[in-house]
């Protein structure tokens, strides 16, 4: 339960690999404004193996993918508050792409939510080359960081105008 850096995160790995090998599970994502479908998709990929390991995106890589008003909370906020989950072995934060990280820890089992599903995805190629597992955890209906800041912009606008 630490966030740790890459070199960190790979000297552990080795040490999951001596016997009894441990299955080390991978997880990802930008984990802004944490709620319920971000937990019960890390407890879901707990259940997968012995370990697990969540990629928090940077700062920067949030900003490609939701735009250039995110992420509203902090990288480093973001990793300890999914560090602070009981189901959480360890975090790394990463930057850009995973494929460099999930080539470089060699996770038996890499999980994405089910929208991710039948997509061909880089992680997916990833994993198949490496002889691991996708796996995909269910979506909570209606609950996302966008629905969740939207609702907060109305509220706001609605009690400032």
């Amino acid at each position: 339960m630490s966030v740790v850096d890459l070199d960190t995160l790979l000297a552990c790995r080795n040490l999951w690999n001596h016997p009894p090998r441990q299955r080390v599970v991978w997880t990802n994502g930008c984990f802004d404004l944490f709620h319920l479908g971000h937990l019960r998709s890390i407890q879901a990929a707990r259940k997968l193996g012995d370990r697990l390991v969540v990629g928090v995106n940077s700062d920067r890589s949030v900003r490609q993918i939701k735009g250039h008003n995110r992420p509203f909370i902090p990288e480093k906020e973001r990793a300890e508050i999914v560090a602070g989950i009981q189901d959480v072995d360890s975090v790394v934060i990463f930057d850009g792409y995973t494929g460099p990280v999930i080539e470089k820890l060699k996770p038996d089992i890499c999980v994405k939510g089910e929208d991710y599903e039948g997509i061909p995805t880089r992680e997916r190629e990833v994993m198949w080359r490496l002889g691991g597992a996708m796996c995909y955890t269910p979506n909570v209906p209606k609950v996302s960081t966008s629905s969740i800041a939207d609702r907060i912009y109305r509220t706001l606008k609605e009690e400032y105008t």
